[in-house]
């Protein structure tokens, strides 16, 4: 019968099946500086870490983006945290790369770039941003703080078969449209909890088209969309990133690798629970408005009035969410104006984000209250600045800083002030996601750069 890639994938990890769960092997355990509970649990149960060759880890939540030295963390904790992450991985024998390493950053930054990241593999992290991975063509899935421990310590661990849906864009790439463009219309397209119980399987022409950094974009965000892991199926692309990378097979190993991965996309005529399909030659840059990521508009569009919705549920969630966002039903987005930008996170981090947001602020002022960028890794970060891309940026009047998830989540202090508005190239746009009060409209790095030379949202296309 032909099988989908997830199934293949899925099937080739399972060890047993009990009362519709699966018991899947654990190819490979990213970790973070929250890992400190599942090594703790051990410790405390009196197990080891079962396989350690399986494993890698970089602290990225609590990571300062001012510094790379613990002794300057405002916090005694904070600095507790960082040690703590090193001994755990330094005692057991785990790849790591401390906050003084060049190889540091966000580990759904570092997976990919190290070549941890490989097709065919079921890939965890106590993150729910796991989903990233799926871009080589990997099931890759968030779990929380228990199984975490449950992974240390068995590389194995329960789950539920998901369902499966394919997502097919097709259509030549419109002219300013980025991956980040596409999963955010996609996102608005099936709704925020639209993937709710599915592997999602991005296809079709555009998804092709876009570079591997872009494949990890739209990947990231699948579980905006509710979904519990986003895959694109490996080719040349795929193969061409993970050549030649530390941790990825070399040589002879290689060639098998490689023959392996070309089984793995999904066969003609395979069978999906659930289909959805957009057209990629209409998509535009996009915006959101609102406290949701399915809450997405072309630039060129408008605030919806929720007077238009028949749904009394959802008429007064629009109403909240342009009430807390602080907008008017009908305002144009471009008359949105802005008072921060953050160029960073897991979502759009990566070098070709950073060279699209520089050619944008390249000969530009802001004319926003505060800007920053904050690369992927340190490595990202080594090679922009080897390009000139940190003396663009600096020109423009932003800060250029160090790797950390930083205000995305704003674990290491890195929030803005109540009030304000951040056109953000992360990932969540919720209540409060970037600070108390905060208002958060979630943009590509190209139409964040726009938004910080404008002062307010402006159609990228119109900077060339």
């Amino acid at each position: 019968m032909p099988a989908t890639m997830f199934d293949k994938i899925w099937d080739a990890h399972a060890i047993l099946e009990r009362e519709g769960n699966t018991l899947l092997h654990v190819a490979f355990h990213l970790c973070h500086d929250g890992s400190a509970a599942g090594f703790a649990n051990l410790k405390e149960r009196g197990l080891k870490v079962r396989r350690p060759d399986r494993m890698a880890g970089t602290p990225d939540h609590y990571v300062p983006t001012t510094s790379r030295r613990i002794e300057d963390l405002a916090t005694e904790d904070m600095r507790r945290i960082f040690r703590v992450f090193g001994e755990n991985f330094t005692a057991n024998g785990i790849t790591h790369f401390p906050v003084e390493d060049a190889r540091q950053g966000i580990i759904h930054v570092v997976g990919p770039e190290q070549g941890f990241t490989q097709p065919g593999l079921v890939i965890v992290c106590g993150d729910s941003h796991t989903s990233t991975h799926g871009a080589v063509g990997a099931i890759a899935f968030g779990i929380g703080s228990s199984e975490v421990a449950h992974v240390m310590a068995t590389q194995a661990l329960w789950q539920k078969r998901p369902k499966t849906m394919r997502i097919t864009v097709n259509g030549e790439r419109p002219f300013g449209v980025t991956g980040k463009d596409a999963i955010l219309a996609i996102i608005a397209h099936i709704g925020a909890v639209g993937g709710t119980g599915y592997a999602v399987e991005y296809a079709g022409s555009l998804i092709r088209a876009f570079s591997m950094e872009e494949r990890l974009t739209v990947c990231n965000m699948s579980i905006e969309a509710g979904a519990r892991c986003g895959m694109i199926a490996p080719d040349d692309k795929t193969f061409d990133y993970l050549k030649g990378r530390p941790f990825a097979p070399a040589g002879a190993q290689w060639d098998k690798a490689v023959a392996h991965w070309r089984s793995l996309p999904s066969d003609p005529g395979a069978a999906f629970d659930r289909e959805e399909a957009l057209d990629g030659a209409a998509l535009a840059p996009m915006v959101t408005w609102g406290t949701s990521p399915e809450n997405a508009v072309a630039v060129t569009d408008r605030v919806p009035d929720p007077s238009d919705e028949p749904d009394e549920e959802r008429r007064a969630a629009l109403e909240g969410a342009i009430d807390y966002m602080g907008l008017a039903a009908g305002q144009a987005i471009t008359d949105i104006e802005v008072d921060r930008v953050f160029i960073g996170s897991c979502t759009n981090s990566r070098i070709e984000d950073l060279r699209a947001a520089a050619k944008v602020v390249e000969g530009r002022r802001i004319r926003v209250g505060h800007a920053f960028v904050s690369p992927g890794s340190g490595l990202i970060k080594r090679q922009a600045e080897e390009e000139g891309l940190d003396r663009i940026f600096t020109e423009a009047g932003f800060e250029w800083r160090e790797s950390a998830c930083s205000m995305c989540v704003g674990m290491n202090g890195d929030i803005a002030r109540p009030g304000e508005r951040t056109a953000s190239t992360s990932n969540r746009n919720f209540r409060g996601r970037q600070g108390p009060g905060v208002r958060t409209h979630l943009v590509s790095p190209a139409m964040a750069a726009a938004a910080a030379v404008s002062g307010r949202f402006a159609d990228v296309r119109e900077f060339g």
